[in-house]
């Protein structure tokens, strides 16, 4: 090779130093920047010029070294398996985290808790002390007054506790609306992304830095549902959010809410799977028959790690918060138009801890006011059969009934209970005293026998009978159990998760000894390229001032 030829090994050499000078610059100015990932300098030889083409062999030289592109340290195995499994710890941290909530409500957290501090179980507690001590004396004002005054404290603890868990799953339904915001937003900057990535790399550049964007919202996005993604020849990101497509050719698939007119809970769904039609005001609304086909999720299925159906934080806060306020007859199969369909309660009740909790205690609450109502008229039907002497009967000659219903057209639940004011105001009325001035032990008996009998059971996958005290310690034992369990979930896939990420940060992350050391290696290759030009300079010089003259 000539010696003017000879100057473009020296210059190749030098700007290729020089980028990767400013690739490795690049590196450690971004060492503390989220979601960024390492780039390297990728170096190839030019192409050589030939010679002579004789054999066995052509005789080439070479030009020197060619900057062939700036690429990403990726392992693509590795962001698949860090973005499930960050998934599925967010779906148990969810779930843990509601459960811990339920406990602090019944008030049997740690430290205590529950509405005013004061744990539903003390009211339980105090009304079954309030029926011993009036089984004692129960012609005792005294005793008849503490009975009605605990059974009043026991529903309002009891319609406390239960409005708790209500306004739990409003809050959830709040966070609902802001994270189905969070998809869309990511799934449209995503799509933003794509076209100026699409763009860019079109010619001879290589958008880096968006790249490093679009990976971090993949990373968030994984984090609220279960995705999958490819890229196509052109940079082109496709994302599938729940085995739907939510950002493919250009188009964006939202999410909307639609609201139920019963609950207000918010039930995010495809727009562009659903069908519309519209209001008497003329607004475009989903028409719910296409709701069920439509649903981002569907949660009647069995949460399991086989299947994949436990990954996301979205779905978690769903299966959370369920479709409505449980109530005890969800456990007997009721459905939501009170008919009864069998295997409601496994199906859209058991998954759901707020719900199943809901039902449980509702009907422990339903169970109690309901016997000692069908106490006090069975004693006064005994008693008093034909009403003649007016026994524990009302001025209308009825039974008196101790708790009441708010409407007379709805169940026994908990938000439908109220004390008879009338025995409020004057407990005397439930004098438990026959006409020949005799107690009247055998009410009295009833009583204790309907707290202390062991007829009731959890839910119908349960079959330990229970009494009400223990039906109560059980209840609390689920949670408790169920919530330790799930911690004890999230913290092996919490291990899980961060080692696959620390592994991928040994690919993708900035080391900055190992930045240093490159940088100390391109810049001695740099000045090696330098002294080479300017050998070649000086042969020059030589030639032509020596033999020139």
């Amino acid at each position: 090779m000539s010696l003017m030829g000879s100057f473009w090994v020296g210059v190749s050499g030098l700007q290729t130093s020089n980028n990767a000078l400013n690739t490795t610059a690049h590196n450690m100015s971004n060492l503390d920047t989220t979601g960024y990932t390492r780039q390297q300098v990728a170096q190839g030889t030019r192409s050589y010029t030939t010679t002579y083409k004789g054999r066995p062999n052509w005789q080439q030289v070479g030009r020197g070294v060619n900057y062939t592109l700036t690429r990403q340290e990726r392992d693509i195995f590795l962001d698949k398996n860090y973005r499930r499994e960050s998934g599925r710890s967010a779906f148990y941290d969810v779930s843990a985290g509601a459960l811990e909530e339920i406990e602090y409500i019944l008030g049997e957290a740690q430290g205590g808790g529950s509405v005013d501090n004061n744990e539903f179980s003390v009211s339980l507690t105090n009304l079954w002390q309030s029926i011993q001590e009036l089984s004692k004396d129960p012609t005792s004002a005294v005793n008849q007054n503490l009975f009605v005054t605990r059974s009043y404290e026991f529903i309002t603890k009891a319609a406390a506790v239960y409005n708790s868990l209500g306004q739990y799953q409003d809050n959830l339904n709040q966070v609902i609306v802001k994270d189905v915001d969070k998809i869309n937003s990511y799934a449209q900057e995503i799509e933003d992304l794509n076209e100026r990535i699409v763009a860019i790399e079109a010619g001879a550049e290589h958008a880096n830095d968006l790249r490093d964007r679009r990976n971090y919202l993949l990373d968030e996005l994984a984090k609220l549902g279960n995705i999958s993604f490819s890229e196509d020849v052109t940079g082109y990101m496709n994302v599938r959010f729940e085995d739907v497509d939510l950002v493919k050719g250009g188009l964006v698939n939202k999410i909307e809410l639609y609201t139920d007119p019963a609950t207000s809970f918010y039930t995010p769904y495809w727009s562009m799977l659903a069908d519309y039609t519209y209001d008497k005001d003329g607004n475009k609304v989903i028409a719910e028959k296409s709701l069920a086909s439509s649903q981002v999720f569907d949660l009647t299925r069995t949460v399991s790690s086989d299947l994949n159906t436990d990954i996301g934080s979205l779905k978690s806060m769903l299966l959370a918060r369920g479709d409505h306020r449980a109530t005890y007859q969800d456990i007997k199969n009721i459905n939501r138009d009170g008919e009864y369909e069998e295997g409601w309660y496994d199906k859209h009740i058991s998954q759901s801890v707020i719900m199943n909790v809901q039902a449980e205690f509702d009907q422990l609450i339903n169970a109690v006011v309901t016997k000692i109502n069908d106490v006090i008229k069975w004693d006064a039907e005994t008693a008093d059969p034909n009403n003649e002497t007016g026994y524990l009967r009302d001025e209308n000659g009825e039974p008196y009934q101790l708790f009441v219903k708010l409407n007379e057209y709805d169940p026994w639940t908990v938000s439908n209970l109220g004390i008879n004011q009338e025995l409020r105001q004057n407990p005397s009325l439930l004098k438990f005293r026959k006409d020949e001035h005799s107690e009247d032990i055998p009410a009295m008996e009833k009583l204790k026998e309907a707290f202390e009998e062991t007829i009731y059971t959890l839910n119908p996958n349960v079959q330990t009978p229970l009494s009400f005290t223990d039906y109560y310690k059980n209840l609390i034992g689920q949670v408790a159990n169920s919530g330790s369990v799930m911690r004890g979930v999230q913290v092996t896939q919490t291990v899980a998760t961060d080692a696959i990420l620390n592994a991928r940060e040994q690919v993708v992350g900035v080391s900055s000894d190992e930045e240093l050391t490159n940088m100390i290696r391109y810049q001695n290759a740099y000045n090696a390229s330098s002294r080479y030009i300017n050998v070649i300079s000086e042969m020059l010089e030589h030639i032509l001032t020596t033999l020139g003259r």
